[in-house]
């Protein structure tokens, strides 16, 4: 149970070996949930977007095809998966399309109104203060831009709540308690979609007009 638990905990921070047999692993696993979750995305071919906890950089090669005259930035604490995803958009990063960096969620390294979109796939399970960082999305959001969150699991299920006891920092929230903490952060719109066989969760907010 050590050994099983000390990989699984390289979902939430992959590190050496183990971190990037998960970072490639995560990019193949969660492609389903990701594909679902970005159904509710709506960019114009120019947007400009930015992927909190990008992981392995597979959503960012997405969001990139889907505003062809755009630019993505992704953001991770993770070492190795900043190289995954360096590595899976080298051409994008290379045509200056697409930028990735180490970073915290709580203290973006971004100017004010900087992004049409924020995206956050499979990851805020790990953020040690969701609505601090909630606050930092609508920060570097332009006015009337949009915030989506995606995850596998809903807080629904009490099976899934196992994965807390096995990954160190883990928390599942519903879709509830993540639209409480996004009004209080300051979006509006705030909208919660279920998918409800697979209790897949995907909530959206707008960041208000000036």
């Amino acid at each position: 149970m050590g050994l099983l638990k000390k990989y699984f905990n390289n979902t939430r921070k992959p590190e050496g070996l183990g971190g990037r047999l998960m970072v490639a692993m995560m990019n193949w696993g969660h492609a389903p949930v990701a594909r679902w979750g970005r159904s509710f995305l709506r960019l114009n071919a120019d947007a400009r977007i930015l992927d909190l906890g990008c992981g392995g950089g597979a959503n960012l090669a997405a969001l990139l095809k889907l505003c062809p005259d755009g630019a993505a930035a992704g953001l991770d604490y993770s070492a190795v998966s900043v190289e995954k995803a360096r590595a899976v958009n080298r051409r994008a990063i290379a045509e200056s399309r697409c930028r990735v960096i180490r970073g915290d969620v709580r203290k973006l390294p971004f100017a004010n109104d900087s992004f049409d979109q924020v995206t956050a796939f499979e990851t805020v399970y790990f953020w040690p203060d969701p609505e601090d960082a909630f606050r930092q999305a609508l920060r570097v959001l332009r006015p009337g831009g949009n915030f989506l969150i995606c995850n596998e699991s809903d807080g629904k299920d009490p099976k899934q709540e196992k994965w807390c006891g096995i990954i160190g920092g883990m928390t599942i929230y519903t879709g509830e308690q993540l639209s409480a903490m996004l009004r209080t952060a300051g979006f509006i719109r705030v909208r919660i979609h279920r998918k409800e066989k697979r209790n897949w969760l995907c909530v959206t907010a707008r960041k208000p007009e000036r």
